[in-house]
């Protein structure tokens, strides 16, 4: 595993979660919830099923990104195969697509 330097991290990180932010907001706009990225923090606030927000957050110590939704957490780790940071395989914009999906399913 490679691990970043702290400026590598913290680019890649801003890079990802705008990404995320950019890949989230066709969903966001046809199931009405919002997608903001502030201070290096993305949030999906969701009203309807019911109340949430996902929190999508660096972790600079770890050189991970995690994410907190629907009671869970979930850590994603840089995966330079992939180019991106992913859990399993799975990059965060596909976890985090998956995880919108199945809590406005519920």
């Amino acid at each position: 595993m490679a691990v970043l330097s702290e400026q590598e991290f913290r680019v890649k990180c801003d890079e990802a979660l705008d990404a995320a932010r950019r890949a989230l907001l066709p969903l966001a706009d046809s199931e009405d919830f919002e997608v903001e990225l502030q201070n290096g923090v993305l949030n999906l606030v969701f009203e309807e099923p019911a109340e949430a927000r996902f929190v999508v957050s660096p972790n600079a110590p770890v050189r991970q990104i995690w994410v907190s939704a629907m009671a869970r957490s979930y850590k994603l780790s840089w995966a330079p195969e992939l180019g991106a940071f992913a859990l399993n395989g799975e990059t965060l914009p596909k976890l985090l697509d998956r995880l919108a999906r199945a809590f406005l399913e519920s």
